[in-house]
């Protein structure tokens, strides 16, 4: 079976823990052990989220005086890409004993016309205070909001159209290879007049339409969004919080989910089960197993209703 995995931000770098490479490393081995029983019966493609680290690029790049103007997003994506890719390989490597492994760097085309460009709702970086949020906004000219537990910078976040290098990876998937890509939603560009020319724009794709969008167009079984819950719960966090196992994609958009942190995770699921007839679902990183084999997690089913 083919499986796109779609890893969380907070399967990397969980909220409060210092952006130290360390840390990630050692979060990442737990990624790697988390992948490996899957990896050995199922054919995989990981995608990733880097919103911490591109959140502390950018602010490095911010205060850097050797610059005359900080990184655009575009390329800071490319480098948390390349990190994040590289530290994954490494970990897999040791995990799955002489599996072929690439982490490869792509671009996603987006529309220059995209409405999300005059909208900035896509949250990245680290959580801070309202005071010291509006201090930042105001000292290097970001857009804030309130995340679930304080406030962050948000940038543009346009849909994705296609993945560049979808061929590319689908070469490596037929030579046997585990594909590491898009991510971070892959960096972002848009078509420019001269043919085969793209431009990178300042904005952060959603990793998880992306991951969707992949599926897709690599005729997937399987996604399979990895985050930092068991499932998806039905008025999460009130007292009436009801888990979600087995759900069409009509019950997710009844459900409300929130833009900053559920929402994106269940839409994605929701157009790749529409649009290919297959399976997706959401669930914890450590039960990834355990969710391929309907153990754990929100499974999310094609609606067979007749009429």
């Amino acid at each position: 079976m083919r499986i796109v995995v779609a890893l969380g931000g907070n399967a990397l770098l969980h909220r409060g823990e210092r952006p130290d490479a360390a840390v990630q490393q050692t979060n990442i081995d737990h990624v790697a052990t988390a992948l490996a029983a899957l990896a050995q019966e199922h054919e995989l493609v990981v995608t990733h989220g880097n919103g911490p680290q591109i959140g502390l690029l950018a602010m490095e790049s911010e205060a850097d005086p050797a610059l005359s103007a900080p990184y655009p997003l575009d390329l800071l994506g490319a480098q948390t890409q390349g990190m994040i890719g590289s530290l994954l390989a490494r970990a897999l490597h040791e995990a799955l004993p002489g599996r072929r492994i690439a982490a490869l760097v792509t671009h996603t085309l987006v529309r220059t016309d995209d409405p999300a460009f005059t909208r900035p709702t896509k949250f990245v970086g680290q959580v801070y205070s309202r005071a010291t949020a509006e201090k930042l906004a105001r000292e290097r000219g970001w857009h804030i909001a309130r995340d679930t537990t304080g406030w962050r910078r948000v940038v543009p976040s346009p849909a994705p159209e296609r993945i560049l290098e979808t061929d590319t990876v689908h070469d490596l998937l037929g030579l046997g290879t585990l594909v590491i890509c898009a991510g971070g939603g892959g960096v972002p560009v848009t078509a420019a007049p001269d043919p085969g020319a793209r431009t990178g724009v300042e904005a952060v794709i959603d990793k998880d339409l992306t991951a969707a969008l992949l599926a897709e167009d690599l005729k997937a079984d399987f996604l399979l969004i990895l985050t930092d819950v068991p499932c998806v719960y039905e008025r999460y966090g009130t007292p009436d919080q009801r888990p979600l196992s087995d759900v069409t994609p009509a019950d997710l958009r009844r459900g409300g989910f929130p833009d900053g942190s559920m929402g994106p995770k269940t839409e994605a699921a929701a157009r790749f089960v529409e649009r290919t007839g297959g399976l997706a679902a959401i669930g914890a990183l450590e039960a990834a197993y355990e969710i391929v084999h309907g153990g754990s997690g929100t499974l999310v089913r094609p609606d067979l209703t007749v009429g």
